[in-house]
């Protein structure tokens, strides 16, 4: 068992193993089912209210609120309700009335009603807050901030919160989009985090955690790891909102709905984005030639209004908080659309989702997707730093091995090598690392073929040459194979940092004890 103290208690249910051993990973099992097996003594005797909705369910898709009701050792006393209500059906930003449950015959607790944080009279009969339900990977999703306010309200209360983790349903891998700004924080974005953060509802809290400072308690999930989808859990996907009923509305969610009030929109639930005025061939040729991994874009023409439909052919490299803001770029190079303007009494939607106003000021520059990405990529590296601290759970290998490579260290002439990317171990247990900081780092240069996928790598005479997903490569000319091949992932190209570093003559050396690789 790991234990992780960031002013909380974590209950860490998952196994860690050292780079180059292996393990099968455990049964899945949601953070609901573990307290249910192992934890059930942290609810007896108490009260309790619970935080959910119909996405708050069990893997066998029972409802969270009928296995606590029915439970002889569990008391449940209210319930609390996130933006659409308790069943998930009331439409975006739609207001929702508490009630009392016509079975239960208990409170539940509207939070996006009259008020979206409980109050002391909707706590004075609960001696602790569960939180249960399921996320969608992205810092405008308001479930997130109900979390948020529900601890804030714990800590002002002087109650428990224990949250049942979920998984993140885009994975735990990707972190992208510009940085959430204090000004800007509203309930659409409630914490400085980024577009996509790449965090589970537990990690959130933990990060939430350095600024309120709740009696936290994480039950974590078991067998989940940051490499995996939601299609990996073996869970039945549970719409969440109206407009998120299947996974591709779900993996659409940030590529798509993001251009609030400029007359760039979505349509099919996530699945199409567009505008008037736009030429639906040129926007399609454009975003198909931008180098966006694992989707292609249909051109479509919905009335007026001209656009691209989006289909997924790789879920695990798909990005689509990148895709996002490359679709509202070349949206805005191709048609006459207009950006809201926020004003000191009032902050426009546009730039709450954008999390800054920056944004907006690019759009009206004529910046290009790639230099937007650009602008923003500092503030995110800070970020990824700094999330760090809040991980509970580690990666995983294609081949099923849950391997801990968060803190291996990749040293070369003495200087600590800092990835955007984490480095992770293959199913050929080789240590794959970001190809450019790694020669950067080297004092190489490195330059990426598109068309043939190739990388080929320089520094004085020595050129080496690879190609993705093929094991290989030529050395100044002279063919070898490696027993891996470089891959793709999370947007960054990964080469196997030991043939990189010895194609180049250096000494690489992996010490077990200190988990270092150090290249000389």
């Amino acid at each position: 068992m790991r234990r992780i103290s960031v002013l909380v208690t974590v209950l860490v249910v998952m196994m860690l193993f050292s780079f180059g051993s292996a393990a099968q990973v455990p049964e899945f099992k949601l953070g609901n089912e573990v307290l249910l097996e192992k934890h059930l003594d942290l609810l007896k005797g108490k009260r309790i209210g619970l935080i959910t909705n119909q996405s708050g369910v069990n893997s066998e898709g029972v409802s969270l609120i009928d296995v606590f009701s029915k439970h002889p050792g569990i008391n449940l006393v209210a319930l609390y309700s996130p933006e659409h209500g308790i069943d998930g059906i009331a439409k975006a930003g739609e207001w929702v009335e508490s009630q009392i449950h016509p079975i239960l015959k208990i409170p539940v607790y509207s939070l996006y009603g009259k008020t979206r944080m409980p109050s002391e009279s909707m706590l004075k009969n609960v001696d602790i807050l569960v939180f249960d339900m399921q996320d969608v990977g992205s810092r405008t999703y308001t479930y997130m901030s109900t979390l948020n306010y529900c601890m804030a309200a714990a800590k002002n209360y002087g109650k428990s919160i224990l949250v049942l983790d979920r998984p993140n349903p885009v994975g735990g891998v990707i972190v992208d989009g510009p940085m959430m700004e204090k000004p800007y924080i509203s309930f659409v974005g409630v914490d400085n985090l980024p577009m996509a953060h790449g965090m589970t509802a537990g990690e959130l809290a933990l990060f939430f955690n350095r600024k309120i400072n709740a009696d936290l308690l994480v039950v974590t999930m078991e067998g989940w790891t940051r490499n995996m989808l939601w299609q990996d859990t073996g869970l039945k996907w549970v719409q969440t909102s109206p407009n998120i009923p299947d996974l591709e509305s779900l993996f659409g969610y940030m590529a798509t709905g993001i251009g609030e009030g400029t007359g760039v929109f979505q349509a099919d639930k996530f699945k199409w984005i567009g505008g008037r005025g736009i030429n639906a061939e040129q926007y399609a040729a454009l975003l198909n030639s931008a180098g966006l991994t694992g989707v292609t874009f249909i051109p479509e023409t919905r009335g007026e209004a001209g656009g691209v439909r989006l289909r997924i052919t790789d879920y695990y490299s798909f990005n689509p908080a990148k895709t996002g803001f490359y679709a509202l770029g070349y949206a805005f190079s191709l048609g006459n659309f207009n950006v809201p303007k926020s004003t000191p009494n009032n902050v426009v939607m546009f730039d709450k989702i954008m999390g800054t106003n920056k944004i907006g000021q690019y759009l009206e520059q004529k910046l290009s997707p790639q230099e937007i990405e650009k602008r923003y990529q500092p503030e995110l590296n800070t970020f990824k730093a700094e999330r760090e601290k809040y991980l509970i759970y580690d990666y995983q290998s294609r081949r099923g091995f849950l391997l801990n490579t968060r803190d291996i260290a990749v040293i070369v002439r003495g200087v600590p090598v800092i990835f955007d990317t984490p480095p992770h171990v293959d199913s050929n247990n080789r240590l794959m690392v970001p190809v450019r900081a790694i020669t950067e780092a080297m004092g190489a240069n490195v330059h990426w073929n598109p068309v043939a996928r190739d990388i080929i790598i320089s520094r004085n005479s020595d050129v080496i040459k690879l190609t993705i997903n093929s094991n290989k490569v030529y050395v100044n000319g002279e063919e070898k194979f490696m027993d891996t091949k470089p891959v793709i992932n999370n947007q960054r190209t990964l080469v196997p940092a030991r043939y990189v570093g010895e194609y180049f003559g250096a000494f690489v050396q992996w010490d077990p004890i200190q988990k270092k690789v150090t290249i000389d």
